[in-house]
C-alpha cells in the first residue's frame, strides 16, 4: 500500500516544481482570464476565441466558456471576441506587469448569421488543438440527422461517427475502435454512468435538450483519463436559463419529454452572482403505441420502457467561480420479448462538481465527487434468473495552468465501487461474484507549442488495490502544422482497466449487461507464459492528417491499431467446481479466461458546412482479432460478433425558407455483415439432470446443436435509409412549435437481427417506421 500513497505525492511535486518554474518565468507579463456568456441565457459560449486584436495573443474558450490570456507584455489592449450568431464584441483594456484582470464577457445574439466568422474559429482550433480521434458534438449536430421517433437523440448521432459499429436496432451496443462497451467510459458532468443505453438501442439516457457538449475519444485519449482501455465519452449539460424562465414539451409516436429551467436568483452583467435550475424528464410509451401505429412490426407491441430523469442547480460567483448540484434516475424494461421474459434494469445518482478561479493565481480549480449505482436483473422462460449490480463513488481534483499558448493540467482521481454478479451458463453451471475495489490514479499533463509543432506528453499512475496492481501509463498527442491547410498528427500510449463486463465477447445478442470487478483468480499461464498482472491492458497507436479542401470542406483521415494485451473474458465452457475438481483444466473450471487480440483500421471523414447545406461522409476500415486457449493450450483465433470491415455513414441536411425555419435531412447506413457461429448438424442431446441416478430411459432427449469453429460465417450486409423533415412556426419572441416527421428504412431492408438455429425463425432489425413529433418551445 506504500505505492498508493507515494504516486499521488509524486505527481503533486513534479507538478508544483514545473508551476514555480513558468510562474518565475512570467512575472514581468500581465493575464486577462474569464468567462464568455450568451447574454440572453447566460449559458456559457463555448470553444470560441477571445485575442487581442492585431496581436498574437488569444485563447479559446472551455466547455465551461473559460478563457485565459497569459504572458502578454504590459500596454493597453482591445479585447474582441466574435462568434456565430452574436455581435462582434470589442474592449479596451491595459495589462500591467504581474497583475491578472478577470473580465468576464457578455454577448448579444446578432439578427443575421456571421459564417466566416465561425469557420475562422474552426480553422484557428484546428491549428492549436492536437484533436487525435476525438469528435465533438453539439445539440445543433445531433438535430441535423433523421431522427428515430422524431426524438433527436445521442445514440443516433454516435452511430454516424468515425470508428464506431453499432450492432443492432434492439438491444443493439456501441463497439468503438475494437473496444467492447465495457471498455468505453462514459462521465456525465463527471460522473459515471454505467449504461448509457436503452434497450432498443436507438435512445439514450441524456436528453439532447440539457447537453451543452460530448466528447468522444476513439481512442489515444490523454492522462486525464483512467480506467478504461479503449475509449471515453465526456458529457456536459448546460446549466439552467440564469434570465428567465423557459422550457420545452415534446410528443411523439415513441415519447415524450419535458424541459424546465430559470433563475433563482437572475444574472446581472455588473458581476453579481446568480444562480439557476433545469429539469429535464423523458419516457416512452412504445409498448401502448406500437398495438396503433407499428402492429405491422409485432401485434403483441414493441415492448420497450424507459424514464428518463435529471435535474440540476447551479451556483455561480461574481468571478465565474461555480458550484453544480445534480441528480438522476435513469431505468429501463422490457415485458416478455421474443425469447425474454423480463428484463429490466435501474440507474440512479448524483453529485457536485465545481470551478474556482483564486483570486490572485493563475491556476483554474475544477473538482467533482458523485455517487452513482446501476442494477439489472433477466429472467428468461428457459433460464434461471441472471442479476447484477455495481454502485460506488468517484471523486477527483483538477488544475489547469495556463503559459503563454502552453498548457500544464495535473489532478488525482479516486474512485470505490461494489459488484455484485450472478450468472448461470448453458448447462445451469453457476458463476458469481461479490466483491468491493477501490482504484487510484494522478496525472501530469503539458501542451507545448513550439513554432509549427504542438506536442502534448502526459503520465497517469493507476493503483488498483483490490488486485495490488500498479500501472504505470505514459501517453503522447502530437501535431505538426506543415502549413494552413494540412496538418498531421499522432496519438499513443498505453491503457489498463479493472472492470470486466457480465457478458462474453462471443455473445451475438444479449441484453444484459452486467458489471464485475476484475478477478484475482484468473489462469496462472498464457500461451505458455506465466501471467505477471491481473488486469486488462491496451496500447494505442494513431496517426492521421488533416486538409482543409476549401474554405468550407475539410477532411479527416486517420489509421489507428490497438493492441489488447490482456483481456478478461466470462469463461462460457465452465463445467465443474473449481473447489471440487481442481485437476480439471482451467477452461473446464474457472469462472474467467485470458483473451489477447487487437483492433486495426482507418476511417475517413469528409465535412461540408456552408449557408444552408451540411454534408457529412464517414468509412470506417476495420479489423478485430481475439485469441484464446483451447483444451490442450493451443491458441485459437476468431472475429467477435462485432467486427465489421467496412461501414459507410452519409449524412445530408438542408435548412430552406427565408427565416431558416424549414429543414430536410437523410442518412444513410451500410455495413458489411456481422461474423456469426454455423451450424454444422444436430444430434440428440441427453443432460443427465440428475447425474448418475438419471434414468435415460423414462427422460426425453433434446435437441443438441454442433457447431463450427467460432464464428466463421457472415451474415448479410446491413444498409438503412432514413429521412426527415422539420418545419418551425414562430408564435412569438421566446415561442416556438416545431413540427416533424421522419422515416426510418424507407425502403423496408430486411436486415437480419438473428435467426433461431431450432426452430429456423427469422427476427429482423426494425422495418420501414414512419414517426412524427411536435415540440413547443417557450
Amino acid at each position: 500500500m506504500k505505492s498508493s500513497r507515494f504516486f499521488p505525492l509524486t505527481v503533486s511535486c513534479l507538478a508544483a516544481f514545473i508551476l514555480l518554474a513558468g510562474y518565475a518565468a512570467s512575472g514581468q507579463y500581465g493575464t486577462v482570464r474569464g468567462f464568455v456568456y450568451e447574454k440572453e441565457t447566460g449559458e456559457p459560449v463555448i470553444f470560441t476565441n477571445v485575442y487581442l486584436f492585431k496581436t498574437n495573443y488569444g485563447a479559446a474558450t472551455d466547455v465551461n466558456g473559460y478563457y485565459a490570456i497569459t504572458r502578454i507584455p504590459p500596454g493597453s489592449y482591445t479585447l474582441m471576441v466574435t462568434y456565430l450568431g452574436f455581435d462582434t464584441l470589442q474592449m479596451y483594456i491595459t495589462i500591467a506587469a504581474d497583475q491578472i484582470i478577470t473580465q468576464n464577457i457578455y454577448l448579444e445574439e446578432k439578427a443575421y448569421m456571421l459564417e466566416q466568422v465561425q469557420v475562422l474559429a474552426d480553422r484557428e482550433e484546428a491549428r492549436t488543438e492536437t484533436r487525435t480521434s476525438v469528435v465533438k458534438i453539439t445539440p445543433k449536430q445531433i438535430r441535423q440527422i433523421p431522427s428515430l421517433g422524431s426524438q433527436p437523440d445521442l445514440a443516433q448521432y454516435l452511430q454516424i461517427l468515425p470508428g464506431v459499429i453499432f450492432t443492432g436496432d434492439q438491444g443493439g451496443q456501441l463497439y468503438i475502435r475494437g473496444g467492447s462497451p465495457v471498455q468505453n467510459k462514459v462521465l456525465l458532468d463527471g460522473m459515471i454512468i454505467y449504461n448509457p443505453f436503452h434497450s432498443i438501442g436507438l435512445f439514450s439516457v441524456f436528453d439532447t435538450d440539457i447537453l451543452r457538449n460530448a466528447e468522444i475519444y476513439t481512442g489515444g485519449f490523454g492522462a486525464e483519463y483512467g480506467g478504461r482501455i479503449s475509449s471515453v465519452m465526456d458529457i456536459t449539460t448546460r446549466d439552467g436559463n440564469k434570465s428567465k424562465y423557459s422550457g420545452r414539451i415534446g410528443a411523439s409516436t415513441f415519447g415524450a419529454n419535458v424541459l424546465l429551467e430559470g433563475p433563482i436568483k437572475k444574472q446581472k452583467t455588473d458581476g453579481r452572482g446568480s444562480s439557476s435550475f433545469i429539469l429535464s424528464a423523458k419516457n416512452s410509451y412504445l409498448e401502448e403505441s406500437s398495438k396503433i401505429f407499428y402492429d405491422y412490426v409485432d401485434e403483441s407491441g414493441l415492448p420497450f420502457n424507459f424514464q428518463d430523469i435529471y435535474g440540476k442547480i447551479s451556483l455561480l460567483g461574481a468571478n465565474g467561480s461555480k458550484v453544480n448540484f445534480f441528480g438522476f434516475n435513469y431505468n429501463d424494461q422490457v415485458n416478455n420479448y421474443k425469447a425474454l421474459s423480463d428484463f429490466r434494469w435501474e440507474s440512479l445518482g448524483g453529485g457536485t462538481n465545481f470551478l474556482v478561479i483564486p483570486g490572485e493565481s493563475p491556476v483554474l480549480l475544477e473538482g467533482h465527487i458523485a455517487y452513482s449505482q446501476y442494477q439489472v436483473s433477466l429472467e428468461e422462460a428457459t433460464s434461471p434468473l441472471r442479476t447484477s449490480s455495481v454502485n460506488g463513488f468517484n471523486m477527483g481534483l483538477d488544475f489547469s495552468y495556463f503559459i503563454g499558448k502552453d498548457e500544464l493540467q495535473y489532478g488525482l482521481e479516486m474512485l470505490g465501487f461494489k459488484t455484485d454478479y450472478q450468472f448461470y451458463n448453458f448447462i445451469g453451471t453457476k458463476s458469481s461474484q461479490e466483491q468491493n475495489t477501490t482504484e487510484i490514479g494522478g496525472y501530469l499533463k503539458y501542451k507545448k507549442t513550439a513554432g509549427k509543432w504542438l506536442i502534448e506528453p502526459s503520465m497517469r499512475l493507476q493503483w488498483y488495490a483490490s488486485l495490488s496492481n500498479m500501472s504505470p501509463e505514459p501517453r503522447l498527442a502530437i501535431k505538426y502544422n506543415l502549413n494552413d491547410w494540412l496538418r498531421i498528427k499522432f496519438a499513443g500510449g498505453l491503457y489498463s482497466q479493472n472492470l470486466i463486463s457480465g457478458n462474453s465477447d462471443r455473445d451475438v445478442v444479449n441484453l444484459f449487461y452486467g458489471f464485475l470487478s476484475g478477478p484475482d483468480n484468473l489462469p496462472a499461464t498464457f500461451d505458455g507464459k506465466e501471467i505477471s498482472h491481473k488486469l486488462q491492458k491496451a496500447e494505442h497507436a494513431i496517426l492521421g492528417t488533416e486538409f482543409d479542401l476549401g474554405q468550407h470542406l475539410t477532411m479527416n483521415a486517420e489509421g489507428y491499431y490497438k493492441n489488447f494485451s490482456q483481456l478478461t473474458n466470462i469463461n462460457r465452457q465452465k463445467l465443474f467446481d473449481e473447489n471440487k475438481y481442481p485437476d480439471e483444466p482451467d477452461l473446464l473450471t474457472k469462472d474467467f479466461i485470458i483473451e489477447r487480440g487487437y483492433a486495426t483500421g482507418a476511417d475517413l471523414t469528409l465535412k461540408y458546412d456552408h449557408n444552408r447545406i451540411y454534408f457529412w461522409a464517414v468509412y470506417s476500415f476495420g479489423v478485430i482479432k481475439r485469441k484464446y486457449e483451447d483444451m490442450e493450450g493451443d491458441l485459437r483465433e476468431y472475429h467477435p460478433h462485432y467486427d465489421r470491415r467496412h461501414n459507410v455513414n452519409l449524412v445530408a441536411a438542408f435548412t430552406a425558407g427565408k427565416k431558416y425555419d424549414w429543414e430536410f435531412n437523410a442518412r444513410w447506413n451500410f455495413g458489411t455483415g456481422f461474423p456469426f457461429t454455423l451450424t454444422q448438424g444436430y444430434y440428440p442431446l441427453m443432460l443427465f439432470s440428475d447425474g448418475i441416478y438419471t434414468d435415460y430411459t423414462m427422460v426425453n432427449e433434446e435437441l443438441g446443436i454442433i457447431y463450427d469453429d467460432l464464428n466463421k460465417g457472415r451474415l448479410t450486409p446491413y444498409h438503412r435509409l432514413d429521412l426527415g423533415i422539420k418545419k418551425k412556426f414562430e408564435l412569438g419572441r421566446y415561442s416556438i412549435l416545431e413540427a416533424s416527421v421522419n422515416v426510418t428504412n424507407v425502403y423496408d431492408r430486411d436486415n437480419l437481427f438473428y435467426r433461431d438455429r431450432i426452430t429456423g425463425e427469422t427476427v429482423y432489425q426494425l422495418p420501414v417506421m414512419p414517426s412524427a413529433g411536435i415540440s413547443f418551445s417557450f
